[in-house]
């Protein structure tokens, strides 16, 4: 059996696929190393993993996450090994799971725009350029933090129409000491942020809601996107909860920038669990 695994910073997106090719997907919290340590991964698999799961039987693990750069991923794999111990345990960055599940053995742009943001371009096989989101404290523009944390700086500021701060304050009971409170004094302000993109999604027609996300959008490609130096011969193409729910104002902002329309997809699972069946037919 094998296990496949997509992890944002939010949530882990898995598939099991047994001996006689029946998949079994279910889901856990994400895990980014840069925010979790291995004793709270290998604690959350263990309560969250579904029953009847037999963990000695799995031989091959491919994990792609967000955070999993070298130097970090040792904390997944060594989270994981001791789940799945008799497991081969193969650890990417989310980033490459976006690759292939958006363009599989093709060349071309892909990039993740949910909690945080990444891009890349892709030859088919590994990802030839990548310029660094930044995070979310410097960069990540696109992102559902991103687009979060200016919908809090304009409500404490009161930049935004009084009858939109009235909504957001019935809507949550949030004041400035709460706010601060929870980005400072609490862990995981990133997906804090990035949970008020549900409220904007529901109120995306107030001209106030969406040029706030397309002026995040437009700040994704001023800064990352067209920096990459052929860019408009390729798609756009994305996966990522922020960029599927907003795809629209996504469209009109490539279209801005003369790139052409790809692929958007919400979650990159599905696609990834073609990717290695096809992978083990062909033995590659």
């Amino acid at each position: 059996m094998i296990v496949i695994a997509d992890s944002g910073s939010s949530k882990t997106n898995w598939c099991l696929i047994k001996q006689n090719g029946e998949k079994q997907y279910f889901n856990t919290e994400g895990y980014n190393p840069y925010f979790v340590d291995s004793a709270y991964i290998v604690n959350s698999l263990k309560k969250n993993l579904p029953e009847g799961i037999s963990h000695d039987e799995v031989d091959d693990v491919y994990y792609y996450g967000a955070g999993c750069f070298p130097g970090k991923d040792f904390v997944l794999s060594d989270s994981i090994k001791t789940v799945f111990c008799k497991a081969k345990i193969f650890i990417e960055l989310d980033l490459l799971a976006a690759a292939r599940a958006l363009l599989g053995n093709t060349s071309g742009f892909a990039a993740i725009l949910g909690t945080g943001t990444n891009t890349c371009m892709y030859d088919g096989k590994i990802i030839t350029e990548n310029i660094d989101s930044l995070g979310y404290i410097l960069g990540d523009e696109g992102s559902g933090t991103a687009i979060g944390k200016k919908l809090l700086g304009d409500y404490i500021r009161e930049y935004m129409p009084k009858e939109i701060t009235t909504l957001f304050y019935e809507t949550f009971h949030l004041d400035k000491e709460a706010i601060f409170e929870r980005l400072y004094g609490q862990p995981l302000g990133n997906i804090f942020c990035a949970d008020f993109c549900k409220f904007i999604a529901v109120h995306i027609e107030d001209a106030y809601f969406y040029n706030l996300v397309k002026n995040s959008f437009r700040d994704l490609f001023e800064n990352l996107v067209s920096r990459y130096a052929n860019y408009k011969s390729c798609s756009f193409n994305c996966v990522g909860t922020i960029g599927y729910i907003f795809k629209d104002i996504l469209w009109e902002v490539a279209l801005e920038y003369d790139m052409p329309q790809g692929k958007i997809i919400k979650a990159p699972i599905d696609g990834l669990v073609e990717y290695h069946i096809e992978q083990r037919k062909t033995g590659s």
